[in-house]
């Protein structure tokens, strides 16, 4: 991906990871709008609206690990969304979309592939840091990547117990 080295410190890699956060929100707000499945355009807006919670996470994470920006909006500044958490960028992914035969399921098809992305993209970092703190950046990270991905699979069970 060439954005991470795994040399950066705490406070860099969650920098990094905060405008992959950024990367998403807008990557699922753009796609809530392309669908036309009005519950998979909310299922879209729902994961956009909790990328701005794991960005606050993120910046108060940011902050106790030394980080130089003091505001949010500074940090929104500096961010670079243009490539999410599984190192693709957001146009690839928008240009592949295919908004016609898209159900909740790919939905939560297609945020569980960028999940398990960033959890790999995070373990493989963790391998190669040699920095205690970003070690335990990126061991918060992940472990919030196991969360979400859970989450979205607590989803796709409620949907298909309905179905």
């Amino acid at each position: 991906m060439g954005l991470i080295t795994g040399e950066e410190t705490g406070a860099e890699m969650l920098a990094i990871v905060y405008g992959m956060e950024e990367g998403m929100r807008t990557l699922f707000e753009r796609l809530s709008k392309r669908v036309s499945d009005r519950e998979a355009a909310e299922l879209f807006r729902t994961l956009s609206e909790l990328e701005v919670h794991h960005k606050q996470m993120i910046f108060d994470l940011y902050k106790t690990h030394g980080g130089e920006l003091e505001t949010i909006e500074a940090m929104d500044r500096v961010a670079s969304p243009d490539v999410i958490e599984g190192g693709l960028s957001t146009e690839e992914l928008v240009d592949g979309f295919r908004p016609e035969t898209s159900s909740i399921e790919d939905v939560v098809s297609i945020a569980m592939m960028l999940e398990a992305q960033a959890l790999d993209l995070f373990l493989r970092y963790l391998q190669r840091s040699h920095d205690f703190d970003t070690k335990a950046v990126l061991m918060e990270l992940a472990e919030q990547e196991k969360s979400h991905l859970k989450y979205l699979g607590e989803l796709i069970d409620k949907k298909t117990d309905h179905s």
